[in-house]
């Protein structure tokens, strides 16, 4: 399935959704970034370059683990997890900026500026910034600035700037305007390293084709773990998308049940999750430079998000899946909060891994429905990030009162 083919002529469209809706002043940039992109795809010696960049400087290809206490304790499908969580930085968010880290040196822009969410996406463009010699800022809300601490220490150390947004809800979605607003004043200079395979053309795209490179590799390493087996389902979670468009890609031409995992949050009702598509909230509107789902009201205003997982609490969807969703290639369910928590303690308790609260949304499906498959049924998922870096989350939520009272410690030794 060739997704970016384009044989209907509306370049950058999937179906109805996707384009580019931007204000005028951004064409020229947009349309140079394009440019040198599809520049890159036609050169066969840039994915080598990537390649050998990711394995020498991430660690790549990570390995595909099966899980044989979690599938025995479930009594179902053989469940396996592709390991993106041991890139460098611990997510799959490298895969992406490294790649726009390539493009932007063959731009010659000097500046990189980039929005985040649970702060990953921007641990790992302050880490690229570093290697290529780029300046760098790095946009987020001032809500998920309290809640992943860690990572704004670690981009700080990095040399990045961290800007608090305080605009709107001082989430995901105040922190991409910000990013629009700063990019619109530093074109000559500046690449905008979006995140999310979300936005004007050719982002989604782009960010899709760098992710891609997770697919690629599960595909080959699940067949020589299962004899030439291919998964039953694979599962993924779906903020903006980017991680499950790397992972599926990897299986669109195969006999493979895709399965995107969102933010059920507290449950269903407007404002208390960020499932745009499993819970059927969202409508079609065009916010962000690009035409998709949004969380929204009858008057196009964006609504309230919540998930414990700020990679998650997005109000939009990529448009490649609002199109594949509309085709019936890929279905979306929603983990709830509660749902994250009591998985992710099974996970840690029976196999040591501990993945990101993202992730986790995908453990939490994939856990509910490998006990109604066969025994010799195969489960896959992409196990997107790691969790340490949630910690201050993770405690809270499983309310730890060893971690409770570390805090009060420290505070008191500092003097809070």
């Amino acid at each position: 399935m060739d997704l970016f083919d384009f044989k209907d002529g509306r370049e950058g469209y999937y179906g109805q959704f996707g384009g580019s809706f931007l204000p005028e002043i951004l064409s020229a940039t947009v349309e140079e970034l394009k440019a040198c992109f599809y520049e890159c795809k036609k050169d066969p010696s840039f994915w080598a370059e990537y390649e050998q960049l990711m394995h020498q400087y991430s660690g790549r290809p990570t390995p595909v683990t099966h899980l044989p206490n979690l599938s025995k304790q479930l009594g179902g499908a053989q469940i396996y997890v592709k390991r993106e969580d041991l890139n460098h930085t611990g997510s799959h968010k490298i895969n992406n900026v490294m790649g726009q880290g390539l493009v932007c040196q063959r731009l010659g822009k000097k500046r990189v500026i980039a929005e985040t969410g649970a702060g990953q996406h921007g641990f790992a463009t302050a880490t690229m910034a570093a290697k290529f010699g780029f300046d760098c800022k790095v946009y987020m809300g001032e809500v998920d600035v309290k809640r992943q601490r860690p990572n704004v220490f670690w981009m700080e150390n990095l040399g990045a700037e961290v800007v608090a947004v305080k605009d709107g809800q001082r989430t995901l979605k105040d922190a991409i305007n910000e990013c629009m607003r700063d990019w619109v004043s530093n074109m000559a200079d500046t690449h905008y390293v979006l995140g999310t395979a979300c936005g004007p053309h050719p982002f989604p795209e782009m960010v899709s084709y760098f992710q891609s490179i997770i697919g690629i590799e599960a595909n080959r390493q699940i067949k020589e773990l299962t004899g030439g087996r291919l998964p039953d389902k694979v599962f993924a979670c779906v903020g903006g998308g980017s991680n499950a468009m790397g992972i599926f890609q990897g299986f669109f031409d195969d006999d493979v049940e895709l399965i995107g995992c969102e933010a059920g949050g507290l449950g269903p009702g407007l404002g208390k999750h960020a499932a745009r598509l499993a819970y059927h909230d969202a409508s079609v509107g065009v916010a962000q430079g690009f035409k998709t789902y949004f969380l929204q009201n009858d008057d196009g205003n964006m609504l309230e998000t919540q998930s414990v997982a700020a990679g998650l609490d997005y109000i939009g969807i990529n448009p490649i899946f609002a199109y594949l969703w509309e085709q019936g290639r890929v279905r979306f369910e929603a983990a709830t909060n509660e749902e994250v928590r009591e998985t992710l303690k099974l996970v840690m308790r029976t196999e040591g891994l501990i993945p990101a609260l993202e992730s986790t949304h995908a453990f939490a499906k994939a856990v509910e429905e490998a006990p109604k498959m066969g025994k010799d049924e195969i489960i896959l998922i992409n196990q997107s990030g790691r969790g340490d870096k949630d910690i201050f989350t993770v405690a809270d939520a499983l309310d730890d009162n060893h971690w409770k009272e570390f805090i009060k410690e420290k505070a008191q030794e500092y003097g809070a």
